[in-house]
């Protein structure tokens, strides 16, 4: 197998389009000669050392890197690196518990999340998460902790008559609610700043992560962001909560951090989160053998040359005229006359369709139909790859499709996908 720009091929020689970035990951396009020629430059020079007892260079400069591009709000901060998404949300878990015991809140141990939400499929990050079918036949082994409603603006339970800011107003007040019902236990909350896989690009009203991060700050609970898919370009900012000014304490990354060359992820903290320890104890209580892998690094590290070097964050932002996120968003809108197509959303280069069997009541297909599924399994046959995921109306049924392609993709493959898309869906559909 191999793949080049957005395309693969299988053993057969069969090609692909990868219009999901395989599962949100590819963001710089297959087969991009830099990568591993930084991996391998690294590999001459040393290949591993455990992080108790050396950093290397590239960690330490690309760690720097991360902290300038994630903002002025991380100015004096530190970078985690892990061997992926899961490992790096148990770390931001275990970070936020330490630094409420470092700043003298013990008791204070609670994560609360959201429900439709997925953040790993890790213990830890299992029990934050929202994800029902991920988490069913798991929930004896893990510890719960509340999870709160998430603005849904295409099946609102609230009036959406103002645009759905006084309804991510009211979703915010749960959070309000559960801290307070807590009674001064929660020490974090984690959150997606766009919904990923599980919800399927869920962009959040104005209003509602301003009011959670106000929130959070006035009850002494630290804000995680996890950004595993939304983090590093995918949006069209550097990170997601840019489009909303919001800064968190602690803000996770993965995926389009190494872009799928090597597994790779990171834990950027804020110069509070890191002060507390530094000031108190002087060590985080925590490890993985792979921290901060001088190859893996690299290969990050190159990868965020090649972003800045090509545009690729302009390319992803949707709001841009002539971008690939652009062309995306007015293109896939397109789909909105099929009469399987209940919604389309999303921002920047992550998008999610949306499959009802009924437009007009929102009707979504019975969960043994597998509809999103099908639409998939027909569009690889016609070259195209896509995510399918089912359970976003409530864990078991609704269909969508998660689109997510490298931001090297052009305007004409674009058209091309969505006409596989737009085909597929009505075989499927008869």
């Amino acid at each position: 197998m191999r793949g080049e720009g957005v395309y693969v091929w299988d053993k057969r020689g069969q090609r692909y389009l990868d219009f999901s970035g395989s599962a949100a990951v590819n963001f710089i396009g297959h087969g991009v000669d830099e990568i591993p020629a930084a991996m391998a430059e690294q590999a001459r020079k040393v290949e591993f050392v455990h992080s108790s007892q050396f950093t290397t260079p590239i960690a330490e400069e690309y760690a720097q890197e991360l902290l300038d591009f994630a903002g002025d709000g991380f100015s004096g901060g530190a970078v985690y690196f892990t061997s992926g998404g899961s490992e790096a949300i148990e770390t931001a878990l275990k970070l936020a518990r330490q630094y409420q015991v470092e700043v003298g809140e013990s008791k204070r141990h609670q994560i609360l999340s959201r429900c439709q939400s997925y953040h790993g499929a890790t213990l830890g990050a299992l029990s934050v998460s929202g994800n029902k079918r991920r988490r069913e036949i798991y929930l004896p082994m893990v510890r719960e902790f509340a999870h709160i409603g998430i603005p849904y603006c295409y099946r609102c339970v609230h009036d959406c008559s103002d645009g759905c800011r006084n309804c991510g107003l009211q979703y915010a007040a749960e959070l309000e609610c559960a801290i307070e019902a807590a009674h001064g236990s929660v020490a974090a909350f984690i959150f997606e700043p766009v919904s990923g896989a599980t919800l399927g690009a869920v962009v959040p009203p104005d209003g509602y992560l301003q009011k959670i991060a106000e929130i959070c700050r006035q009850h002494g609970v630290l804000l995680i962001a996890d950004e595993v898919m939304t983090g590093m370009g995918r949006t069209g900012r550097n990170f997601a909560v840019e489009h909303w000014g919001v800064v968190p304490d602690i803000l996770v990354t993965a995926k389009g951090l190494s872009s799928g060359y090597v597994p790779l992820g990171a834990v950027i903290a804020s110069k509070k989160v890191v002060d507390a320890i530094a000031t108190g104890s002087g060590a985080f209580l925590h490890g993985f053998t792979y921290n901060s892998h001088p190859i893996s690094v690299a290969a990050g590290h190159a990868v965020l040359a090649f972003m800045r070097k090509h545009a690729l964050i302009q390319a992803a932002d949707s709001t841009c005229a002539g971008s690939a996120g652009h062309t995306l968003a007015r293109t896939l809108e397109t789909l909105r006359d099929l009469s399987t197509v209940g919604d389309v959303r999303g921002i920047g280069l992550l998008w999610a369709v949306e499959f009802v069997s009924d437009k007009k009541s929102k009707q979504p297909f019975p969960a043994e139909i597998n509809f999103s599924a099908k639409v998939a399994s027909t569009a690889t046959k016609r070259g195209l790859l896509v995510y399918a995921v089912q359970g976003c109306v409530d864990g078991t049924v609704g269909d969508h499709l998660l689109i997510a392609p490298p931001a090297v993709i052009t305007a004409e493959e674009i058209v091309w996908a969505v006409q596989q898309l737009r085909d597929a869906a009505q075989e499927v559909s008869g």
